[in-house]
């Protein structure tokens, strides 16, 4: 299993949990199993085609998967994978 770390605005999705662990041979079968476990959180996460919203950066034990293999990035058990919404704002 792989442990996805929520971020502090998506954990209402995931009933307060920071931490969930799924299973999974790609980051999008383990990002598949999380929506499926938490359905709330699909819309957060992917547009009406089913991508990953381009606010929503994905990171595999500290490694940007869009610079890896994107949702087909490989994922082993142990693995860290960390969901960071982007922010914007300021002036």
């Amino acid at each position: 299993m792989a442990k996805i770390l929520i971020p502090t605005p998506l954990r209402q999705f995931t009933g307060g949990a920071d931490t969930v662990e799924a299973t999974g041979a790609t980051v999008g079968e383990l990002l598949g199993a999380l929506v499926t476990a938490h359905p709330d959180l699909k819309k957060n996460l992917y547009n009406d085609e089913g991508k990953l919203r381009s606010f929503v950066n994905v990171y595999v034990n500290d490694e940007d998967i869009r610079y890896l293999a994107k949702d087909k990035t490989e994922v082993a058990a142990g693995d860290t994978v960390s969901i960071i919404p982007s922010i914007a704002g300021g002036r």
